[in-house]
């Protein structure tokens, strides 16, 4: 019997040996399973975020046809606009903007004075007046002509060497709207009888030359 209690005994402590190695081994293996578990969550994590590096939300792109047109259609130049007149204006009324001198002589100085009167609501500033030739010389007022007031523009011309029907212009500018008026005069120029006649070239025999 008593041999019988120290088998028991000893098969009782066998069985506990192995229940804790199988404990042990269970745990073991429970470990390394979390272990590894833990490995593949941060290698697997850094690769996500790798992949979503550069994604663009599709809730942010424009709609498809807008997006092709900005690359696709080249951006036209803006065209700036031609810059407005600056400053005050006013207008420019001439009684009469033209003069017939009729039948003259190419020795006479013609003299005209046009009269003119500032029918705007702003000071009238004269800031040229020019003849289309040299044959043709205004002079205008240079101070600034008051709404309503009057002026006057003299012009002479001296049609010398000019024969026959001419007309001539005078261009002024001002403060106006268009900027530029014209004056018109004509004539008919005659030769002047009482003029000195240039002497006549003496005609040399051919082929000889007179200095």
């Amino acid at each position: 019997m008593y041999q019988n209690k120290n088998k028991f005994t000893i098969m009782k402590k066998e069985n506990i040996i192995i229940g804790a190695i199988a404990v042990i081994g269970a745990l073991t293996l429970f470990n390394t399973y979390s272990i590894f578990t833990k490995k593949s969550r941060v290698v697997a994590t850094p690769t996500s975020q790798a992949n979503n590096v550069g994604a663009v939300n599709p809730s942010t792109l424009p709609e498809t046809n807008d997006f092709a047109n900005n690359f696709d259609q080249p951006q036209k130049p803006q065209v700036q606009a031609p810059a407005a007149p600056t400053g005050s204006l006013t207008s420019l009324n001439f009684k009469t903007p033209k003069k017939d001198f009729g039948q003259v002589l190419s020795t006479s100085s013609n003299k005209h004075t046009f009269k003119f009167t500032n029918t705007g609501t702003e000071p009238l500033i004269i800031s040229n007046a020019k003849g289309s030739c040299g044959c043709t010389v205004p002079k205008w007022p240079k101070e600034p002509i008051a709404p309503g007031e009057t002026g006057e523009i003299a012009v002479e011309y001296k049609p010398a060497g000019q024969s026959g029907v001419q007309t001539k212009y005078v261009t002024i500018t001002a403060n106006t709207s268009p900027a530029t008026t014209q004056l018109t005069i004509t004539g008919d120029i005659q030769a002047d009888p009482n003029a000195p006649q240039q002497p006549a070239q003496p005609i040399a025999p051919e082929g000889i030359n007179i200095q």
